[in-house]
């Protein structure tokens, strides 16, 4: 995850190994580098697309896990850049959320 210049050399060596690097940040200089770019004021944003790459989550799985800390994603525009708005929600009844699924390793 980065959001400066001095975050792409760690962001290139990331790609290379397949890894998922982040941008939190418009910066074009970054975006370019970065996999994915989530633009959020929380940083539990951050956690969409690393449940959507590395378990493989659907955007219906994820909504629950967030509200069963008690957060609603109140907008979410998928594109390249994910905008993200969350905010805490008024109810406390908190949902349980199944584990992940086991990854096929083929």
């Amino acid at each position: 995850m980065g959001d400066g210049s001095s975050d792409i050399p760690v962001m290139m060596h990331v790609n290379q190994y397949d890894g998922l690097t982040i941008a939190v940040s418009e910066a074009k200089f970054i975006t370019r580098v970065a996999k994915r770019t989530v633009l959020s004021d929380n940083a539990m944003s951050v956690l969409v697309p690393v449940l959507e790459k590395v378990p493989r989550w659907d955007s219906a799985r994820i909504r629950r896990l967030f509200a069963s800390y008690g957060l609603t994603l109140l907008e979410w525009d998928k594109m390249r850049t994910d905008r993200l708005t969350i905010q805490e929600s008024d109810s406390t009844e908190h949902v349980s959320v199944a584990a992940a699924p086991q990854l096929d390793a083929h």
